[in-house]
């Protein structure tokens, strides 16, 4: 009763299908390995593509932008170290990949630099924001594994805060 109400629903009985117009199985079965293949080099090229885009992006170039009023960003970056390791341990491994020569890349401000006990060290970053991936992939290269690694971009607002803090009371 089921399979009647489905053709019913449909308007057709289940064996109808559309003609074939004089295929056979043979060369549908070719026709489908055919697009297969042809799909499957489609998405080698797009992979091959985005690999060569991705691996061109991983030397950033190196700037040499000053930060100024305008374009200026403070960036605080959270190291916080892998506890289940000892410390001379983490340190050698960021000498083994360069941390302490590359970081941080010359031109960078270093506002502040502290360590947070339990946590790691909390660095406070001024750059151009034009220099954020460089300050980026040089921490990916060179601080991971001994870190994980957080973000915080920033502006300074200490001269739009104070303002207000006068103006309120001045009244």
């Amino acid at each position: 009763m089921r399979a009647s109400r489905e053709n019913e629903f449909f308007g057709r009985s289940c064996r109808s299908y559309p003609p074939m117009h004089g295929m056979s199985i043979g060369k549908e079965s070719a026709m489908r390995s055919n697009r297969r293949t042809l799909t499957m080099a489609v998405l080698l090229a797009g992979a091959l593509a985005l690999t060569s885009t991705t691996m061109a992006q991983t030397s950033p170039p190196q700037g040499n932008a000053a930060p100024t009023a305008d374009n200026a960003v403070l960036l605080t970056v959270f190291f916080k170290h892998d506890q289940s390791r000892p410390l001379n341990e983490l340190n050698a491994q960021l000498d083994r990949q360069g941390f302490h020569k590359a970081f941080p890349p010359p031109g960078i401000e270093v506002v502040s630099w502290y360590v947070m006990m339990g946590i790691g060290q909390v660095i406070t970053l001024r750059l151009p924001a034009s220099r954020l991936r460089e300050v980026n992939r040089v921490i990916e290269d060179t601080a991971w594994g001994s870190y994980r690694t957080e973000f915080y971009p920033t502006y300074d607002y200490k001269a739009v805060g104070m303002a207000q803090h006068d103006k309120a009371t001045a009244n």
